[in-house]
């Protein structure tokens, strides 16, 4: 299952991705803003993100303006890897690398077609399990 959410600022591109998720198939559950009235980011960034942690949800995806302030709350969630990401290599090398289990995007940055590819290259690369990279996740968890 993915998770989603989103603040009035990516309300927009979210309603743009959770049609291209349908289109993919994909088991969605949506963790709001339902509407493009203002609303504070954190809640449905954090509510994106305990979901992936707790294992409810395999892979995030959380969307404001920027993807910057969603990206860090996601963040502060132990167990988390969340990679802002506005192009489709990025998002490829942070779930090789990385491990990523949550994609924040910017609503105000891209456009419904690259969000959708960035989307698309996300929950369909597998991480690499290279011990390397293995090593470092295990370090960032410490």
């Amino acid at each position: 299952m993915v998770a989603i959410g989103c603040d009035h600022g990516g309300f927009a591109l979210k309603e743009e991705v959770l049609a291209h998720l349908a289109e993919r198939s994909d088991e969605v559950k949506d963790f709001g803003c339902f509407d493009k009235k203002s609303v504070d980011y954190p809640g449905y960034a954090r509510a994106v993100a305990e979901a992936v942690a707790s294992g409810t949800a395999q892979k995030g995806i959380v969307i404001c303006t920027t993807g910057i302030g969603v990206s860090i709350v996601a963040n502060k969630v132990k167990g988390i890897r969340c990679a802002l990401c506005a192009e489709t290599s990025t998002a490829k090398l942070t779930r090789l690398h990385n491990d990523a289990n949550v994609l924040a995007l910017g609503g105000g940055m891209i456009g419904p077609k690259l969000a959708a590819d960035i989307v698309d290259v996300f929950l369909d690369t597998p991480f690499s399990r290279e011990e390397k990279h293995s090593r470092r996740i295990s370090r960032i968890e410490e």
